[in-house]
């Protein structure tokens, strides 16, 4: 054997042998979790950064790698294209190790991430997206969705508007898998309350100029105009609805989807009053009071939205899956013993994960306080009513899950 084949051999073995000790020292104990977000658009202050802030924290408070395993994170903008969401996760399931995927604050990619994951028996730990067709017509057994879904939403803010008085609906909707669930399942509730829909505009998503779609919500003279978007598209959408006197005239807007970060964006002169619907708010209670200010420290100064708290809650339940299985090779296998086993978290409290995947817990009905009633910095909610787990989202039977039998 001559000096370089001899050479070549050595570093083989040499690199075979690192392999082996570091695979030692874990005992095969390995994880690698993907944070797929919205890292540079109009839900990077929703999920985005605070999305891997929030899973590293999960994994430390889980205590896990106290007890010998290893968990790793990479993190990666989907750009909200489903193809980019899609070539990232192949990717990172085929080369790169990752066991699951958390995030992707967009129902489009996560609709594709979820059917790339079922096909690689990963895991799709999904908080951000929210179309309820990800535990319905699409679920999966390899995706748990979290936080809050379009069906919760719609119940919770449409059936409390509409009973209020808000009977006649015009919708102004992102033009993608999220905005088109949206009205789909607001327009169930309004109508199962005794309201009725008078038309729509559908919109593409980040669109910074929102006249001509709210001339034609006020000519429709709907009671209510209901924003079937999110992010950048809801508070683009407010402040233009401020501009035109939309409110002044008479008639009410409906935000179908916000987030504290969006409050905050607005700045309560222009959000006070508004009414909607959430999992999670930072000053609930002491645990969520001293997450958050841990959180905040880590973002910016930014309090956690409910997609962060849900990311939060969603590693640390599957963190505990893959220690009482003792590995994270099988993600059919740790999907199932997440749903076998009862939530238990800081934020959300006592809960479950459905045959569907949907995760139950309570929702909150809030609404915007008045500058002169906020007290701190953001001080921005009244919680005006809780619904119960069991009422917060779909029905079991209803979904139209293949898994529910």
């Amino acid at each position: 054997m001559n000096a370089c084949k001899r050479t070549l051999v050595g570093v083989a073995v040499a690199a075979a042998f690192a392999v082996g000790a570091a695979h030692a020292q874990t005992g095969g104990k390995e994880i690698k979790l993907g944070v797929m977000s919205d890292m540079s658009s109009l839900y990077t202050d929703l999920a985005g950064a605070g999305s891997v802030v929030a899973t590293k924290l999960a994994i430390a408070d889980s205590g896990i790698e106290k007890r010998g395993y290893k968990v790793s994170v990479v993190e990666a903008d989907h750009q909200n294209k489903p193809d980019v969401g899609s070539a990232i996760a192949r990717r990172w399931y085929d080369a790169d190790g990752v066991n699951a995927i958390v995030d992707v604050p967009n129902s489009g990619v996560a609709l594709a991430v979820s059917a790339i994951t079922k096909e690689k028996n990963k895991v799709f730990l999904a908080s951000g997206p929210g179309s309820s067709d990800l535990t319905g017509k699409s679920c999966s057994p390899n995706t748990v969705h979290f936080t809050y879904d379009t069906w919760m939403l719609a119940n919770g803010t449409g059936t409390a508007i509409t009973k209020g008085g808000g009977t006649s609906w015009f919708f102004i909707t992102a033009d993608y898998a999220f905005g088109h669930a949206l009205e789909r399942d607001t327009t169930a509730a309004v109508e199962k309350a005794g309201g009725k829909s008078l038309g729509d505009v559908k919109v593409p998503i980040n669109t910074q100029d929102f006249s001509s779609f709210l001339l034609q919500a006020q000519s429709s003279k709907a009671k209510v105009i209901g924003l079937a978007n999110a992010g950048g598209d809801t508070t683009n959408s407010i402040k233009q609805a401020a501009e035109f006197g939309i409110v002044k005239s008479g008639q009410q807007l409906a935000g179908l989807l916000v987030f504290i970060t969006d409050v905050h964006a607005l700045g309560l002169q222009a959000a006070q009053g508004l009414t909607f619907t959430t999992t999670f708010y930072w000053d609930m209670n002491d645990a969520t009071r001293a997450f958050s200010k841990r959180f905040a420290a880590q973002d910016k100064g930014i309090h956690p939205t409910m997609v962060h708290a849900g990311v939060y809650g969603a590693v640390l339940h599957y963190l505990k899956a893959v220690e009482a299985l003792g590995g994270a090779a099988d993600g059919l296998k740790i999907v199932d013993k997440m749903k076998a086993t009862p939530t238990d978290d800081p934020l959300f409290g006592k809960g479950s994960i459905r045959v569907d995947g949907r995760g139950i817990h309570p929702a909150y009905l809030v609404q915007v306080k008045t500058p002169a009633e906020s007290k701190a910095p953001w001080d921005y909610y009244k919680i005006r009513a809780t619904i119960p787990a069991d009422e917060a989202f779909r029905p079991l039977k209803d979904g139209g899950c293949s898994l529910v039998k």
